[in-house]
Formats: C-alpha cells, sequence, structure tokens
C-alpha cells in the first residue's frame, strides 16, 4: 500500500449527511449547529469529522470555558480509507483551531454500550478523565431516548433502563490548557 494523499476542508450539510447516514453506526446527523470538517483521501471523500456544542451547553464550565472556547467532537464518520482515523482528528482539529483561535479544548465521549472504548482518542493521545455519569433512558414511541429532565413525563413511556457513562476524552488545543487538565488524566 503506497501513502496516501489526505485532504481536510469545510464540508458541505449534503457531504457530512451523507457520511453520517451511510458511515456511521446511528445512521444519523446529530442535532444542533454543527462544525463539518471532511475529509478526502487521494482526492476521494472519506468522511466527515463534525463538532458542537453536545448534550450540555455547559460542557466547557468545568473546566473555566465558555461556550466559544470548548466543543464536543460529535461525530466521525468514515467510510474505509488508508489514513488513521487519529491523523484526520489531529488535523481536523487543526484546521478548526485555525478558523478559531479562542477554541482550547475538544471533548469527546466513548460509548461501551455500543462496543466502544475510545480506541481512536487512546491512538491520537487524548487524555482520558473517566467516565461520564450514568443515565437514564425511556422508551419513548418505540425507541429509546435519553431522559431529559422532564421532557417526556407527559409522554407515553412504556419502560427505563439505567445506561453506563461514557468514557470522557479531552485533547486540550493550546499549552494553557493542558497543563490546566493534566491532573485529570487517568489510565486508559
Amino acid at each position: 500500500m503506497g501513502k496516501a494523499d489526505l485532504r481536510i476542508d469545510w464540508a458541505t450539510h449534503e457531504a457530512a449527511k451523507y457520511a453520517c447516514v451511510n458511515w456511521h453506526y446511528s445512521a444519523c446527523v446529530p442535532a444542533g449547529k454543527l462544525v463539518k470538517v471532511g475529509a478526502w483521501e487521494n482526492e476521494k471523500f472519506i468522511g466527515v469529522v463534525m463538532f458542537g456544542r453536545g448534550a450540555s451547553p455547559t460542557l466547557g464550565k468545568k473546566f473555566g470555558l465558555g461556550q466559544g472556547e470548548c466543543v464536543e467532537l460529535v461525530r466521525v464518520a468514515m467510510t474505509e480509507h488508508k489514513v488513521p482515523v487519529s491523523r484526520v482528528l489531529s488535523l481536523a482539529m487543526k484546521f478548526l483551531k485555525k478558523a478559531n483561535q479562542n477554541l482550547k479544548l475538544v471533548v469527546s465521549f466513548a460509548d461501551p454500550d455500543k462496543g466502544h472504548h475510545g480506541g481512536i482518542y487512546q491512538a491520537g493521545n487524548w487524555i482520558y478523565c473517566g467516565d461520564s455519569p450514568s443515565t437514564v433512558e425511556l422508551f419513548v414511541r418505540g425507541r429509546w431516548v435519553h431522559w431529559r429532565g422532564g421532557f417526556y413525563e407527559k409522554t407515553e413511556k412504556t419502560a427505563q433502563r439505567k445506561m453506563p457513562g461514557k468514557h470522557r476524552y479531552l485533547m486540550p488545543l493550546d499549552k494553557d490548557m493542558a497543563a490546566q487538565i493534566a491532573s485529570l488524566s487517568k489510565p486508559y
């Protein structure tokens, strides 16, 4: 196998949707405002890395960061490729940081319920800082949904289940943030 030529650039909504629907286990685009970074290998579109505010508007608060300083890596949706995913993530974050100089931290989660342990983050030397708290899911209208503090109180629900926390990984984007979160590091 020869070395692949990798290009990172902004992805259109249509390209990102295609990647999510066809190449991600969830088969959907995350909700909310998203930044979509595409990856091309030898001029062929191989996927998208998506960043957003995530499920919590206070994602960066515990690190002393506002909404414009911290983002969540919310989706990596890729087809077959030669370049390691950790390399694509690294370049996507550099690309994003260049466009947003105020950005200091990227947070991501690996879902053990989906068989994920965070290998792509470990390969990229992200800081593992433990698991997020466990959550409750409700079975509403034929599917499992995350309980959102009363949102589903008035809807029909037939069952609930407790879900384990997700593995939380941090990637500092400057030296000061790296020093600030170094003490949070736990073994993989």
